[in-house]
């Protein structure tokens, strides 16, 4: 059909709902039967790899470059920061995610709390990050390969799609057989982060964490701040590489065993490892070799156990897992990404075709055509740090919208049952949603290419919501029933 809607599904004539919007109810059982996913597949600690396995590639490359935006202090304040932001924002998802246990994610809680142009705000936010970031991952896989000399490969385009096809094809199998292959591959890549650790940590230089020349122009510059306060700021996109992706989460509520205790439980203990993971990854990267040394290294951790430039068995492991912590964020991003996308289709956000699942209960479209995309657009520009960028600057906006979710339902709905509360209340979220906005705005002084490019992007999204889809939304999707619950819940206060 021309709006990508299930054929066997009536077109019924839309009606309001509580809310004020137009959606099209009558959407039968069997539309949503033919959307569903596999209830109870992951457990809390196939979550927690989850968690862990969005981000630990960061540990690998892509943070030493904070280093050239504003030197060891700059960036171990702008981790810090980023660090906090992220252990309130986690919280405040728990709580979130406890209320609202679906595939939606992010973008449930803000329909709940922002209406719908919150919802697809927030949902097309995370989506730019997730689209985007297993593009730039496959990009650096590629490079990997090719410095190792593996396969005799000289061009990136087949590691690209080769990458995509085996990955996309083992999530198509099920979502069980994906997070545990998801959890092995981020276990032999952390730890390799600690036996590089080990092994960093026994040539630990304190002199050479501020070694990089002072920039004497620069407003407060010192040998710790080499380009002054505003290279504090600058380097906070690069402070969230050790954190970015962890967020993502609650998007597999829905195929969660009791996700009202295990999402909080995943989400704190991964934040804690990926905490311990920065820590340890930063301190002996830098105080091995020299902060200047790794400024701009595409495999900084590599570099660091290298003194004189050649090889060592150690350098040679941690090269190689290095593969294995970009294989692991690449994998579970496709997750993530295909399964916001599945949410946002099932609830008319989106052509409703993207959220069709398979027998196994694979939403296939929303593996297959966002793997296209990624792939057609690795391949095509092989600029892997730009489009990582504008992933960064999608989800800056979501951070920034979430944490406002859980601040406006803790005061507009102060009575919701809350099997987990975040700790702190609304000040945790108040502190995340300060610090999201911050790294928003960071952004602009790293790439305001990619800024403007995610803006791009954001508006023709944008234009497509508020010309078609917000009037043939699905009110019998989890996240639109949940919001309408509310409205109805609210006129009858009012009356």
């Amino acid at each position: 059909m021309p709006d990508g809607t299930d054929s066997r599904v009536p077109p019924p004539a839309p009606t309001a709902s509580p809310s004020g919007q137009s959606l099209a109810p009558g959407t039968d059982a069997d539309y949503l039967r033919r959307r569903s996913l596999r209830r109870g597949s992951a457990g809390w600690l196939l979550l927690t790899g989850l968690g862990v396995a969005y981000v630990v590639s960061g540990d690998f490359s892509g943070w030493n470059i904070g280093l050239s935006e504003g030197g060891f202090g700059g960036l171990a304040i702008a981790t810090v920061l980023m660090g906090v932001m992220y252990a309130c924002l986690v919280f405040s998802l728990a709580e979130l995610s406890a209320i609202l246990p679906t595939a939606g994610g992010g973008y449930g809680f803000a329909r709940r709390a922002l209406g719908t142009w919150g919802g697809f705000l927030t949902g097309t936010a995370i989506l730019i990050e997730y689209v985007l970031a297993p593009a730039a991952i496959s990009i650096f896989i590629g490079d990997y390969v090719e410095s190792l000399h593996l396969f005799g490969l000289t061009a990136g385009w087949p590691v690209y799609l080769a990458c995509f096809a085996v990955f996309i094809g083992i999530h198509l199998w099920g979502v069980g057989e994906a997070l545990r292959f998801s959890l092995v591959v981020t276990a032999i890549a952390v730890a390799a982060l600690l036996i590089f650790a080990v092994g960093a940590f026994s040539e630990f230089d304190a002199g050479g964490l501020n070694d990089i020349p002072v920039d004497h122009d620069a407003f407060g510059a010192s040998s710790w701040l080499p380009f002054g306060l505003l290279g504090i700021w600058a380097a906070f996109p690069f402070g969230m590489w050790f954190f970015l992706g962890v967020e993502g989460v609650p998007l597999a509520a829905e195929e969660a065993k009791d996700p009202v205790r295990s999402m909080p439980r995943a989400l704190s203990i991964a934040m804690g490892v990926l905490v311990l993971l920065a820590l340890i990854t930063f301190f002996a990267a830098t105080g091995a070799r020299g902060s200047a040394a790794v400024q701009e290294a595409g495999n900084p951790l590599v570099v660091a156990l290298q003194g004189d430039g050649a090889p060592t068995p150690l350098s040679r492991f941690v090269n190689y897992a290095g593969l294995a912590g970009l294989v692991a964020s690449f994998f579970s991003l496709i997750y993530a990404g295909s399964r916001q996308l599945f949410a946002l289709s099932r609830a008319g956000y989106l052509p409703r075709f993207l959220s069709l699942t398979s027998a196994r209960k694979a939403p296939y479209p929303g593996l297959l055509i966002p793997g296209a995309i990624g792939f057609a657009l690795a391949a095509s520009t092989g600029d892997g740090g730009r489009m990582l960028n504008i992933a960064v600057f999608g989800a800056t906006i979501s951070y920034a919208l979430m944490a406002l979710s859980h601040l406006v339902l803790r005061r507009r709905e102060p009575a919701l049952p809350r099997p987990y509360r975040t700790p702190g209340g609304a000040l945790t979220s108040g502190v995340a949603f300060f610090l999201a906005l911050s790294a928003l705005v960071a952004t602009f002084l790293v790439d305001v290419a990619a800024a403007v490019i995610a803006l791009v992007v954001y508006a023709v999204a944008l234009a497509y919501f508020a010309l078609y889809s917000r009037h043939r939304l699905v009110a019998a999707a989890p996240e639109e029933e949940f919001a309408a619950l509310a409205a109805a819940e609210a006129e009858l206060e009012r009356d």
